[in-house]
């Protein structure tokens, strides 16, 4: 057998088991690709004596990440947020960069080497903050805010270091100002050159390809467009990754940005972790083991320079110091970017291979203690910047009144919904407990007499001092998937009989939350509509006795009426939930298809998972039609399923197995 197919099924068996131990971990995927490339590399199994062999296909995986970053570059998103990404964003990025090259600098770095590394170390991990911060369900708060703001503006400034690497590289008779000032001059005929063209012309391009309505010519078309955008700026001696991420960035407002994001993610994913896995392949062993003491100081040191550096920031724009030493400490770790960095510059002969592994062994450090960092940069900041107010109103609000309390309800969030559920038991005199993490909204409604505790909900302890024991029903009312659904299994751990009501807002998360073990669980957007259609019933005349049954029937059924919808040029769809909406589709039945003449019963669609809604027969509608109904030629055949599944049996209809 050829030993090179050897070797990539024996990389993939080492990814595949490598990431699932990181993730069972609760580690970064990206931490994972870096093992695999120290495991694979020429000093362990020696899979690829040489990484290089691998160059191109990473450097396609980088392209695709920058194109990515460019859909998601908003210029609205930019204004709305100016103050935080161009005043605490750039002093960061500013003064660690700064700190960082003069470090290098003292210690006999030249200035161009210096400059790389003080950018390297400068940024953080966009990719891993923002999922632990999101899993932990802390997005929107101010603090978080100001993490991201910073992460940003990093994005944005790994742009020109990508730009400068290479005329960096070229530059060993001339000055580093020449060569900055150069790749400003070539960037700037690149960005308007690729603006031009790109904003007249990608429009017009996707417009035609979305016509087409094939799934693979709008793949292989945002595939190319990427390809010529790099290999433009390839041509100007820039980075190719400059080209990929103007050509995203001109996309990032069409109304084709989630379709595109949702096809290039795949090819972006899989290529990004086998550039992470070059990476690891040229980290040496040697340096990381001889050199340890070295790698565990600039770990420390990168902490607590880029920690102090976010709140120096933070102070100079005048924000909330608590939320500086908070987002500080989330943003201390490096980035996927700066390995993107490191690769280049020791590519292009700027840094050195012993210094680029020196790097890497720190950056896999940080950001594997990235989880630890997050969760505890709340009590860091509070420690270190006590809020003496918020300390005595969390000590206040700890203190649960629960020990006569029976048969009450447990309200799980206590926000918009939780505090409108809570009137309406008072109104009918049925007691309640509230829990929410908020200790401003839990003093504000303590001190109005509501029976409102502090506390995380997912914490068993928690619940046990709530009264869980001696509960009637659990209501879960923030809309958090994952967090929800650790709530509703604890809940399940601790008293598995309870009901457990949740509210979600999005109708296909319904299966996980029961496959959990909840009771019961409301759509807010099927609710929402359910009310609306009973107003709209009203006033069309219909009895209200008749209005309370069409509800009661379609709460009864699961909302039977209100799954599947008509999709259209603008439906976003994407790989999260292309397997969980429902759509409807109108077959028309020709006069040679399969189905003519055959029953419902005998096409046997509903094996297929697919619902028959409704029949249009010259000019008139058979709603829900029996299942020994017989197809006609010109008949219009109305289905309702996940969408592959209304594909495939649109073609069983036509044209048989």
């Amino acid at each position: 057998m050829n030993q090179t197919f050897i070797s990539i099924v024996a990389l993939m068996g080492l990814s595949v088991f490598f990431v699932w131990c990181f993730k069972r971990a609760g580690l970064p995927a990206i931490l994972a690709y870096l093992f695999v490339g120290v495991v694979a590399g020429p000093e362990v199994l020696s899979l690829y004596s040489d990484p290089d062999q691998m160059h191109l296909l990473a450097e396609v995986g980088i392209v695709f990440l920058l194109f990515s970053l460019g859909l998601e570059f908003s210029l609205p998103k930019l204004v709305a947020m100016r103050n935080l990404v161009f005043g605490v964003g750039a002093g960061q990025m500013l003064f660690t960069t700064s700190l960082f090259a003069g470090i290098a600098f003292l210690y006999g770095q030249p200035m161009s080497t210096s400059i790389i590394i003080g950018g390297m170390a400068a940024l953080s991990s966009t990719a891993i903050v923002i999922k632990q911060i999101d899993d932990a369900g802390r997005l929107n708060t101010p603090r978080s805010q100001m993490a991201v703001s910073i992460l940003l503006f990093q994005d944005i400034a790994v742009v020109p270091f990508l730009i400068a690497i290479p005329l960096l590289a070229s530059s060993s008779e001339q000055s580093v100002g020449f060569a900055l000032l150069m790749a400003l001059f070539k960037g700037v005929i690149v960005v308007v050159l690729l603006l031009s063209v790109g904003r007249w012309l990608l429009p017009r391009i996707f417009n035609e390809v979305a016509r087409t309505r094939t799934d693979e010519l709008f793949v292989l078309t945002t595939i190319l467009v990427a390809l010529l955008a790099a290999g433009t700026t390839y041509a100007f001696g820039l980075s190719m990754a400059l080209g990929a991420f103007l050509a995203g960035m001109m996309l990032s407002e069409s109304q084709y940005r989630h379709q595109l994001e949702a096809d290039i993610r795949p090819f972006r994913d899989i290529l990004m972790g086998l550039f992470f896995i070059t990476v690891g392949m040229k980290l040496e062993l040697n340096v990381l083991i001889f050199d340890f003491h070295w790698v565990l100081l600039g770990l420390l040191g990168m902490i607590v320079i880029k920690t102090l550096m976010v709140r120096l920031s933070a102070f100079i724009f005048n924000q909330n110091k608590q939320d500086a030493w908070a987002a500080g400490m989330k943003l201390a770790q490096m980035g996927e970017f700066s390995f993107v960095i490191a690769a280049l510059a020791a590519q292009n002969k700027v840094i050195t291979s012993q210094q680029s592994s020196l790097v890497i062994s720190i950056g896999l450090l940080s950001m594997a203690l990235t989880p630890w960092l997050i969760n505890y940069s709340g009590a860091f900041a509070q420690w270190i910047s006590p809020n003496k107010a918020t300390e005595a109103l969390k000590a206040q609000l700890s203190q649960p009144d629960t020990k006569n309390l029976r048969n009450h309800v447990l309200i799980l969030g206590f926000g918009r919904v939780g505090q409108s559920v809570a009137r309406m038991l008072k109104l009918e005199g049925i007691q309640y407990v509230a829990l929410d993490v908020d200790p401003i909204r839990v003093h504000e409604s303590r001190a109005a007499g509501e029976n409102v505790l502090f506390g995380d909900v997912s914490q068993r302890d928690l619940l046990k001092s709530a009264g869980i024991v001696n509960a009637q029903l659990a209501l879960i009312t923030f809309d958090h998937h994952d967090k929800a659904l650790k709530v509703v299994n604890v809940i399940n751990g601790l008293r598995p009989e309870l009901p457990v009501v949740v509210r979600t807002l999005k109708d296909y998360q319904s299966s996980d939350f029961y496959s959990a073990g909840a009771s019961q669980v409301i759509p807010e957007i099927q609710e929402g509509s359910l009310m609306l259609v009973s107003q709209v019933l009203h006033y069309a005349g219909v009895p209200m006795s008749r209005i309370l049954k069409r509800v009661r029937n379609e709460r009864k059924k699961g909302y039977q009426h209100m799954h599947g919808f008509y999709p259209g040029e603008t439906t976003e769809i994407t790989y999260g939930t292309k397997d969980k909406l429902e759509f409807m589709h109108a077959v028309v039945i020709s006069e040679g298809a399969f189905a003519v003449n055959k029953t419902i019963t005998e096409l046997d669609i509903e094996r297929r998972r697919v619902k028959v809604t409704g029949l249009r027969r010259e000019n008139k509608e058979i709603e829900e039609p029996d299942a020994e109904t017989r197809i006609l030629a010109n008949d219009v055949l109305v289905i309702s399923g996940k969408p592959r599944r209304v594909e495939r049996i649109e073609h069983f209809l036509l044209y048989g197995n």
